[in-house]
């Protein structure tokens, strides 16, 4: 494993060249196959993971009894469930893979060490987290004033990966509404892609 993939994903101005070293060998790489389950909803995270092949996706099962996506994780993503871990409680997500992937697997005890010993991987992580409240309630806002053609476009605009690999019904709960309208909006955007110039 080369430097740059984890440079990439740690990537903070502060984080010294020699840091890199100390950050890569707390890193153990790790193989999924598809339709693995990662975490299971009522367990205690103790890890996080790099991705560097493959998707995953979080999802709950509401008050009916049906799966609902909440969010997708693709190549150069950190796959975490962030309450479960920081705060030692059991999760209220699971976490599945959706394809075989390879990821690069470190354990909390391991990610406390790395966070008071380098002063730049401290100052990374803050910064992680503060994007992460940003991403979160852009997305609670979206799912509020967005129609769902524009949450679709959105995500096939970010991620084209999930739109291209993904089953249609996790991208359906994911955006909050069936798989006939999911259908139905992928038509339009097509269509509507097959008109332009």
């Amino acid at each position: 494993m080369t430097d740059s993939f984890f440079e990439s994903i740690y990537n903070y101005p502060s984080i010294k060249k020699e840091d890199y070293k100390a950050i890569m060998s707390a890193h153990t790489k790790v193989e999924f196959v598809k339709n693995e389950i990662i975490l299971n909803e009522g367990k205690i995270s103790n890890e996080y993971f790099l991705i560097k092949k493959g998707l995953f996706r979080s999802f709950v099962i509401d008050y009916k009894g049906n799966e609902i996506t909440t969010d997708f994780f693709s190549p150069n993503d950190i796959l975490i469930e962030v309450a479960s871990l920081f705060l030692r409680t059991p999760s209220n997500e699971s976490i599945q893979a959706l394809t075989d992937c390879e990821v690069y697997k470190i354990e909390f005890n391991d990610f406390q060490k790395l966070y008071s010993t380098i002063e730049g991987f401290t100052e990374w992580g803050r910064s992680w987290m503060s994007q992460q409240l940003f991403m979160a309630k852009h997305r609670a806002v979206n799912m509020h004033t967005q129609s769902a053609s524009q949450r679709y476009l959105e995500l096939m605009i970010q991620n084209p990966q999930i739109i291209k690999e993904v089953p249609l019904k996790y991208i359906a709960t994911y955006l909050g509404i069936t798989d006939t309208s999911l259908s139905r909006i992928r038509k339009e955007v097509l269509s509507q892609s097959e008109n332009l110039p």
